[in-house]
């Protein structure tokens, strides 16, 4: 008998200290006791990796012995071990090599990827390279490290997973989409997207009809094998005018191996919204109107308690389901075919998104390895089913006191606020569950996308292969928007029928010579490669026609056919010397057809060096040291993105029917000239990057830390132009520049590691700043800036000055009496001239976090696995919009039919008219965010042919911030009614057979 005593360690983690607190104490509070049977005993198992799949030919040894045996193909094993052994050791190429003891007749093994991280090959542009050759910033997260639980869109596999990557969903629609920023973007008018990359197609930024907020969900989350992110400019610069603004580069799952594995996955979730704002109950605000209200505002009182946002908001239940079938056609092509099943519901009455997902990867290969096919094929449909988000907004201000119906057939049966005339009176607030339930907005997206790939390694110079890669993706998107007559927001225009429709083509050839030749005489490896690039894309639309509910004609749109094309010419050298000293320098050159032959043309260089200090010989013996490398880049990217396709030439729309001109006795539409630039020129980027990649103790503690520094030149920007110089009053232009930098942590670690337990631990932090150097056409000192972002009261709330951060509040600064209560119209006389004007309005603060932090960690012990993940914002701030539009007594009523709730934030203030620019408003809006939270258990074996694995996720458990709203993560940092995001419990089931 041996008595064994589990010692256990406690680790207190957070994102703002890290402590370590440990004690030997025993697991259970009497030890385990464990019998050795003193005879021949019989073992059988299966061995499998972290995904769940069988593999085939693991080695297994009776420990101290040569007895053993191999895995089957469906990994599959019995070893018969003599008396007095109780060890089994596993080992198999590219897996880490194992020792388990014995508990059972039964061992199931889990096989852990090989340690050796360095050697790993990392997806880059127009190829692949080790992570101990990377001479830019780089970032990889694999499909094991993604965020689990119910996903809508690849994006958000990796939210909290890289530095410099900020991924924020622009709602809690299920039919958003999400802002993806990397480094927080380069430009200001100009698209801050990253360009992204999958399967060697970049794809097209933007949306389309029916799916505008989230092109990128028609991407099954589920066929993705990696994401790697592109941040500094020597790893960027190889895609040249796209890439100013980083490049996210996805991978898909292929086939492997020749037994046919068939997987499948299911996720049933619940979703709850996590609230709007803090208005006032229904007997606060019946207390107050008694208290304080006029007799008519008295008289607006109703009998009923109705708590609004409750009727609108429900529990949204939501499933996704994926099969997926992987091995070899004749043990000759290899493949990989896939189907999903997306269903949620949002949490919004009404909201609704469906996708059904196909893919098909095969990758044989011909002529003794030297031609590797890839041909791959995916499809997406959409059907979307969207709200009324105006009913959001009603339903936080509309009269608590009020029943939902009206116990009539009028206006659908739903109360409203009706005039003298028995109308809905103009400027009241419709009824929030009418808005939602009388309008029927369907869509339908079909996207297809595929790719050919074709590399060849020439027979007669083997280090010479010719690449050429064919893409298409295409999208077709349709929908309607129907609002019955009988609806109160439609009522004056008979009811609306609106449709739409919109194609997109992306076409792609890219064609490239790689050749890579190792000169071991001279301690030096060469890597050259050099290709040619066509895009072509095209979005058109047929003319639309706008009906009433009756089919009579409302209004009409013409079509629109816009196209654009990209061409280019690149080439990279990779140098390598006794894997010390590392060189890449790149250059692309690309030619777009949204400017003028004059500036068709821009240039786009790179250089990176690199020195792994590792290697040389004062440090290459360390047992300590596994990797230490030295980073220093510098490159030009371009931007051209965002500006749309024809802003350098004249270009005549069709004017609205209000602006109709009369020839005779008929009207007849005109055509109205767009505002152009004709001189539109290359929005360029010219950024350093220092950077420092570490490794040690067997890599188990490895990260990487950077700095970099951004300029922007000739900036994309839409800014006043001079009186009577152009069709508009704004034009997007080349004007001025802005300058960024930053600072980047990534740490990952593996603080335990035993025979059944392993615990990771990954830390992110981002540190960023950016400012304006310049954004005026001409020079004029007494210019405050260029009003931009959300409108409030006829201005926006922003504004971009030189010399300051963009898109920082310009405000009023609040007074407060001795008790801390805010004086109502009192600011500060910030110039000292004795009045309180537009010339006290000052710059402060703004929307993006000065830090991004992200903390990850796992533990598995034997069949089970824990993991959470964390985010936080730091130094961001937040313009609370709803609270400032409902906390005045004036906003009580605006129509003399109807009376509005408030805010509580009125019982602070006492406000009796809306401070509409008091920096009051502008709060801080830090946060921590617990992404997620997992817990899964590998079942193991069930019958003969299959491996269970279940498991519970929690997402969006908490957030701690003292924003006074219930989100501080809003697009612009304007809060106003925001859609918000879910808080959701999920079940999953994984089956591999």
């Amino acid at each position: 008998m041996k008595r064994f005593t589990i010692k256990a360690c406690f680790v207190s983690l957070s994102l703002f200290s890290v402590g370590w607190f440990c004690t030997a104490q025993s697991l259970l509070a009497r030890p385990l006791s464990i019998s050795i049977l003193q005879q021949e005993q019989e073992i059988r198992g299966t061995v499998r990796d972290a995904d769940g799949i069988p593999l085939a030919g693991a080695t297994i040894l009776v420990a101290g012995t040569a007895i053993g045996t191999s895995s089957a193909d469906d990994g599959t094993y019995t070893l018969r071990l003599p008396a007095g052994k109780t060890q089994i050791t596993y080992n198999m190429l590219g897996y880490q090599p194992q020792t388990r003891t014995i508990s059972g007749s039964t061992l199931d093994v889990v096989m852990l990827l090989a340690g050796n991280q360095l050697e790993e090959l990392v997806v880059i542009g127009y190829g692949s390279s080790t992570k101990k050759d990377l001479t830019g910033a780089v970032n990889t997260v694999s499909s094991k490290d993604f965020n689990t639980g119910l996903v809508g869109s690849p994006e958000q596999l990796i939210s909290g997973k890289a530095a410099g990557v900020q991924v924020m969903s622009n709602s809690g629609s299920p039919t958003a989409g999400s802002t993806i920023r990397i480094r927080g973007g380069a430009s200001l008018s100009a698209s801050n997207d990253p360009l992204i990359v999958l399967d060697g197609v970049p794809l097209e930024t933007g949306g389309i009809s029916g799916n505008s907020g989230n092109f990128l969900s028609l991407i099954n989350p589920n066929d993705i094998e990696s994401m790697t992110v592109l941040k500094d400019a020597s790893a960027t610069a190889i895609y040249g005018s796209r890439a100013s603004n980083g490049v996210l580069l996805i991978t898909t799952k292929k086939g492997k191996g020749e037994q046919l594995r068939v997987s499948f996955s299911s996720i049933l979730s619940m979703q709850q919204a996590m609230g709007v704002a803090d208005m006032m109950s229904r007997d606060q605000f019946a207390e107050l109107i008694d208290s304080k209200g006029t007799a008519a505002q008295k008289a607006l009182l109703g009998s009923a308690s109705t708590d609004w946002l409750e009727e609108v908001f429900q529990d949204a239940f939501g499933t996704d389901n994926n099969l997926g079938l992987s091995g070899s056609i004749g043990k000759v092509v290899p493949f990989r075919a896939s189907v999903g099943y997306y269903n949620q519901q949002g949490t919004l009455k009404t909201d609704k998104t469906e996708r059904m997902t196909g893919s098909l990867v095969m990758n044989p290969t011909f002529f003794d390895q030297h031609l590797t096919v890839n041909l791959n094929l995916k499809g997406a449909r959409n059907n979307n089913q969207f709200a009324n988000t105006d009913a959001i907004w009603s339903a936080i201000a509309f009269n608590p006191t009020q029943p939902i119906y009206s116990g009539n057939e009028q206006y659908g049966g739903y109360y409203e606020s009706l005039d003298n005339a028995g109308l809905p009176a103009t400027g009241a607030n419709l009824n929030p569950l009418g808005l939602l339930n009388q309008e029927r907005h369907r869509s339908d997206v079909n996207r297809g996308i595929g790719n050919l790939d074709l590399d060849y390694k020439f027979h007669f110079l083997p280090e010479l292969k010719a690449h050429v890669t064919l893409g298409y993706d295409y999208a077709h998107g349709e929908g309607y928007n129907h609002i019955p007559a009988a609806a109160a927001n439609a009522f004056n225009i008979g009811g609306s029928y609106d449709t739409y429709e919109q194609t997109l083509k992306n076409k792609l050839f890219t064609g490239y010579l790689n050749y890579n030749k190792a000169l071991p005489d001279l301690k030096s490896n060469l890597e050259l490669t050099v290709g040619h690039d066509y895009q072509y894309w095209s979005a058109t639309r047929p003319p639309i026609t706008y009906l009433n509910d009756a089919g009579d004609v409302r209004s009409t749109a013409i079509g629109a056919d816009e196209r654009h094309t990209l061409l280019s010419w690149y080439g990279r050298l990779n140098y390598n010397y006794d894997s010390r000293y590392l060189l890449t320098a790149t250059v692309r050159r690309d030619g777009t057809s949204r400017f003028s032959p004059e500036n068709r043309w821009g240039t786009f260089p790179s250089l990176a060096l690199a020195w792994r200090l590792s290697e040389e010989s004062f440090l290459k013996e360390s047992t300590f040291l596994n990797d230490l490398k030295l980073r220093a880049s510098y490159g030009v990217t371009g931007q051209q993105d965002g500006i749309g396709n024809y802003s350098y030439l004249p270009v005549y729309n069709q004017g609205t029917p209000y602006a109709q001109y009369r020839f005779g006795n008929q009207y007849h539409l005109v055509y109205r000239p767009s505002v152009y630039v004709s001189d539109l020129r290359w929005e360029t980027t010219k950024a350093f990057n220092y950077g420092l990649d570490f490794a040690v103790w067997q890599n188990r503690v490895s990260g990487s830390i950077e700095y970099y520094t951004r300029k922007t030149h000739d900036l994309l920007a839409t800014v006043p132009v001079p009186a009577g110089t152009n069709f508009d009053q704004m034009a997007t232009t080349n004007v001025g520049n802005i300058e960024s930098s930053g600072f980047e942590f990534q740490l990952n670690t593996v603080p335990v590691e035993r025979e059944n337990l392993r615990w990771e631990v990954n830390f992110n932090a981002t540190q960023q700043h950016m400012k304006v150097t310049n954004i005026a056409l001409v020079e004029d000192d007494s210019s405050v800036g260029s009003y931009v972002g959300p409108v409030v009261s006829g201005r926006s709330i922003q504004i971009l000055t030189t010399g300051y951060e963009p898109y920082m509040f310009y405000v009023y600064k609040q007074m407060y009496d001795e008790s801390g209560r805010p004086l109502e119209g009192v600011y500060a006389d910030l110039n000292q001239d004795g009045a309180i004007d537009e010339k006290d309005l000052y710059r402060y603060q703004s929307p993006a976090p000065k830090w991004i932090l992200g903390f990850n960690t796992q533990v598995s012990y034997k069949k089970w696995t824990a993991a959470t993940t964390l985010r936080a914002n730091l130094g961001n701030y937040v313009f609370n919009n709803t609270k400032m539009n409902l906390s005045a007594w004036e906003t009580v009523q605006y129509v003399d039919p109807a009376i509005n709730n408030l805010h509580e934030d009125y019982l602070k203030t006492g406000f009796q008219a809306r401070q509409y620019y008091s920096d009051y408003y502008v709060e801080n809006a830090s946060f921590l965010r617990m992404e997620n939270f997992s817990l899964g258990y590998n079942v193991g074996q069930v019958g003969k042919f299959a491996n269970l694995r279940i498991g519970a996720v929690a997402q969006n458990l908490f957030i701690i911030s003292k924003y006074s709203g219930k989100d501080p993560e809003v697009p612009s940092g304007f809060d106003s009614s925001f859609y918000p995001r879910s808080r959701t419990y999920s079940l999953s089931l994984n089956l591999d057979f």
